[in-house]
């Protein structure tokens, strides 16, 4: 697994998932379409402006609220390759690897990053540079399982191919 580049996109604490995805959107069929929704009611305008390959940053207890998948399913269907607080609420930690997005617990890394800056992040092991302030921090690294996990693309696929292979 390649390390993530990406610019930083910051948020404060207790990002509930109807803030990741508001429910009103959750008749969409596709990853792309709830990107398009995005954070939208915490920034009208972040949907235009997140691009693919850029990281979102958190305080704590992020995806807190509904038990919802579609949260991490806009995300990763942003383009977003990573997600980096300083805790996840359990239900979003469970649903962002069933679906394949990584996300990595560095609270002293939330405190150095500030919007705008551009990071590495290798999720084998666990490391994050700040690129603009040259300051290096140090996550949970992710156990294979889980790498597993987000490089088939979530659960489902993960199941999928494992019995396939039998």
């Amino acid at each position: 697994m390649s390390a993530i580049r990406g610019c930083a996109w910051t948020f404060g604490r207790d990002v509930d998932t109807d803030q990741i995805i508001a429910a009103r959107y959750l008749n969409m069929k596709t990853a792309e379409e709830l990107a398009c929704h995005l954070m939208e009611d915490c920034d009208a305008e972040f949907p235009q402006k997140v691009k693919a390959g850029d990281i979102m940053v958190a305080r704590e207890n992020f995806g807190c609220g509904s038990s919802r998948e579609h949260a991490p399913i806009a995300i990763k269907g942003a383009g977003v390759p990573v997600v980096i607080a300083k805790s996840f609420a359990r239900i979003f930690y469970r649903n962002a690897f069933n679906t394949g997005l990584p996300i990595l617990v560095a609270p002293e890394a939330v405190d150095g990053i500030s919007e705008g800056d551009e990071l590495e992040v290798d999720l084998e092991t666990g490391s994050i540079r700040n690129l603009t302030t040259g300051k290096d921090y140090q996550a949970e690294a992710l156990p294979p399982f889980m790498r597993e996990l987000v490089a088939a693309g979530g659960l489902l696929p993960y199941l999928k191919k494992s019995t396939s292979e039998r």
